[in-house]
């Protein structure tokens, strides 16, 4: 066996311990301010983490748009629900810290809007806005972030001129 030797660079061990769990950020601007630059990059993060969410938990994709308007109104959508999505977040780390946004979502996505619409003998058209009732796994999601589904609104009848947009003029 031969013998082993080692040295210890101290000054280097302790320049390494010093930065042990902290970034280093490497950058060609030397006019701006490190705290301004580490500032930049956490907004650069967030940004991404926004993006990556839109395209996944939001599932918003590419739509190819011709008008600059339907393009602006698209992106404000995304925004939009971006926000709700954040905001969700926000509601499940203080209510429900063991749900994430996601499963929140799929779970609650099994509650459907349906517009049911019924002809009348007199010619009108009944319609009513009901959403389906909640199962037990939805109450419990909708009771720990303190939410409740808005009401039934009332039936709605409608004139024969609007029976005949709604039936094809029947």
């Amino acid at each position: 066996m031969g013998n082993f030797n080692y040295s210890l660079n101290r000054d280097t061990y302790k320049k390494s311990i010093m930065r042990d769990g902290m970034y280093l950020l490497r950058t060609n601007t030397i006019q701006t301010s490190p705290d301004v630059i580490w500032q930049r990059y956490v907004l650069l993060t967030q940004v991404e983490a926004a993006f990556k969410s839109l395209k996944s938990d939001l599932a918003v994709r590419p739509v190819y748009h011709q008008l600059e308007h339907r393009v602006d109104a698209h992106i404000f959508v995304a925004f939009l629900a971006y926000c709700l999505m954040v905001t969700l977040r926000q509601k499940l780390r203080y209510h429900a810290p063991g749900l994430t946004a996601r499963d929140v979502l799929d779970k609650l996505s099994k509650i459907m809007m349906i517009d049911v619409l019924i002809p009348t003998a007199d010619g009108r058209m009944l319609e009513m806005c009901r959403h389906t009732q909640p199962e037990f796994e939805h109450r419990i999601i909708l009771d720990k972030l303190n939410m409740d589904l808005p009401e039934q609104p009332p039936p709605k009848v409608y004139s024969r001129q609007l029976n005949d947009k709604f039936c094809g003029g029947n």
